[in-house]
């Protein structure tokens, strides 16, 4: 097979020299890179709630809802603010039925997907968010997940590498060439030409490459590197929320469906479990382990507790954030995103200027934590912990 015939549709089409990054979205979208999921949003389906007293079971109507990774899996710790209102049945009290998709591995997978009305809410960071409004996508992030960078840079650990700012005219390693349009600002920011460094394309064994000396430094995230550091990849790391002001992945959803009430409150709906199961994490952090550690076979086969508590930690600190300024859960930090859509316009990452307003938006936030916080707080005191996870030490953030 020829080299070329190797590399993934999403990698020939970036490394084109003829193809510019906005071509290379905007074919992304209409040859549909990826999978398809199949997937139906927001309908309806009918649940059993236990007998009346007439013996007769009664039928109650969930609406359906759902939500898509962008990271081609499940199967990490980061989402158990969405199981453990799944597991602690707040969802269904909210009146929803909430399905979480895998999505296939491609970087704009989360946008196109909630944009084609294959999936209700998609989880991307700032750089694809941007470059899908940029296409005319019909979304907008309507809750941050993380204030503050998410994004670091690894070094092997005898690299001469010693600051970050020491990348440029570097090799940096990515798992998937769209995430060029999340490394460039990064740069920018920091003062380094993009131009200056070279891209290495690694698929999933990314980090790896840095390891066996294939690049000079990767790409990686809060939360994986735990996981990295666990499965014995040896680096150095540059956390970026010491180096960075620049905002970090959220919840987005369909700017049509924020027209229309109904499709609204259910979208209220569900951001207020996501608040929930936070909530719930900061009363207890190990039971929220416990519950996403049950519901992931997979991360049970790859991770001890101790490592799933230690990755999931790294990333449910800073989903707390805003409840910690005082502004709720899903907050956006505004001047952040006002220094970014500034830089990408500059890098011509967008064509146009992006205004705030059609890229996040704060109008749900009082909406989606008006919850019982007390409730939450109880059921997270009272839930007891198994063996084995009673035996994991308890720790407190900041984890970094």
């Amino acid at each position: 097979m020829k080299e070329d015939e190797k590399k993934s549709s999403a990698e020939r089409l970036f490394t084109d020299e003829k193809i510019t990054r906005r071509d290379f979205i905007k074919k992304s979208i209409r040859t549909g890179i990826g999978i398809g999921l199949g997937l139906t949003a927001m309908g309806s389906v009918l649940i059993s709630a236990g007998k009346k007293e007439t013996g007769k079971e009664e039928k109650i109507e969930l609406t359906k809802i759902t939500w898509i990774s962008p990271r081609g899996t499940l199967d990490v710790p980061d989402d158990f603010n969405l199981w453990v209102p799944i597991k602690m049945g707040y969802f269904k009290e909210l009146g929803l039925d909430v399905k979480l998709e895998p999505g296939p591995m491609d970087a704009f997978a989360c946008t196109k997907f909630v944009d084609q009305h294959k999936a209700d809410l998609g989880y991307p960071s700032p750089g694809v968010l941007t470059a899908s409004v940029d296409t005319g996508m019909d979304v907008i992030m309507v809750y941050e997940m993380m204030i503050g960078q998410v994004f670091d840079f690894a070094v092997r650990p005898d690299s001469p590498i010693k600051d970050v700012h020491e990348l440029e005219g570097k090799t940096i390693a990515l798992g998937d060439a769209g995430w060029k349009v999340i490394l460039d600002p990064i740069l920018v920011e920091l003062g380094i030409d993009p131009k200056s460094v070279s891209i290495v394309t690694a698929g999933a064994q990314w980090g790896q490459a840095v390891a066996l000396g294939k690049a000079d430094a990767c790409l990686t995230w809060e939360g994986l590197r735990a996981q990295w550091e666990a499965q014995g990849l040896k680096l150095r790391y540059f956390i970026g929320q010491k180096f960075s002001k620049m905002p970090a992945n959220g919840y987005c959803a369909r700017k049509s469906d924020l027209k229309d009430p109904k499709k609204r409150d259910i979208i209220v709906r569900f951001l207020k479990g996501s608040s929930m199961g936070i909530h719930f994490y900061t009363v207890n952090s190990r039971a929220a382990a416990q519950i996403m550690y049950e519901q992931l076979p997979a991360v049970r086969e790859q991770m001890s507790p101790e490592l799933a508590y230690a990755s999931m930690n790294q990333l449910a600190w800073s989903y707390a954030e805003g409840y910690r300024r005082g502004k709720g859960y899903g907050w956006f930090e505004v001047n952040g995103w006002k220094k970014y859509l500034d830089i990408i316009y500059k890098l011509g990452q967008t064509k146009r200027h992006l205004s705030i307003d059609e890229v996040i938006t704060n109008d749900l936030i009082d909406e989606v934590n008006d919850f019982d916080h007390k409730r939450v707080e109880k059921d997270a005191k009272s839930f007891k912990l198994n063996e084995t996870w009673a035996k994991v030490k308890e720790t407190t953030g900041p984890y970094y």
